[in-house]
């Protein structure tokens, strides 16, 4: 069953479990892929897996960042909304890697794109995204490559 399949058997189960928040989570991932496939019409193509997943990364790192900015602000109902699609977002990413297997991807990654200075940078990044979007914090990542390729 693919991202998409999931994402709609999730959307109907929240309409019969009549979860809101659930639900207006999936609404919102359903629009951000539903933008995207607009987009990629100029190309003749539709949105893939990896795309999706880079949508709800992009998701889930947006409302994090919202959960920081309602702590500070003293808004916590807003913080614990946002925390709550969060978690509903992370059902349909992939398990996060350890701290050793994001270096194990990131030597891997280095080896294969043969980087050798700090101009190779964003062909690692860029393997790394391609093969394990949703899986990394690649603002942790970035300076874990920069310190190995210095």
């Amino acid at each position: 069953m693919g991202l998409k399949d999931k994402l709609s058997a999730g959307l109907k189960e929240a309409m019969r479990d009549k979860d809101s928040v659930r639900l207006g989570t999936l609404r919102l991932i359903n629009a951000a892929i539903k933008d995207q496939d607009i987009a990629l019409r100029a190309e003749d193509r539709q949105v893939g897996e990896a795309e999706i997943m880079a949508i709800l990364a992009k998701m889930v790192k947006q409302r994090q960042e919202s959960t920081r900015a309602y702590e500070e602000a003293g808004r916590l109902e807003l913080a614990e909304q946002e925390l709550s699609e969060i978690k509903v977002i992370e059902e349909f990413l992939p398990r996060k890697l350890s701290d050793e297997e994001v270096e194990a991807a990131v030597a891997a990654a280095i080896s294969e794109t043969e980087a050798a200075s700090l101009r190779d940078m964003g062909k690692v990044i860029g393997l790394l995204k391609s093969k394990h979007a949703g899986q990394m914090d690649f603002g942790r990542v970035g300076p874990m490559v920069k310190a190995r390729l210095a």
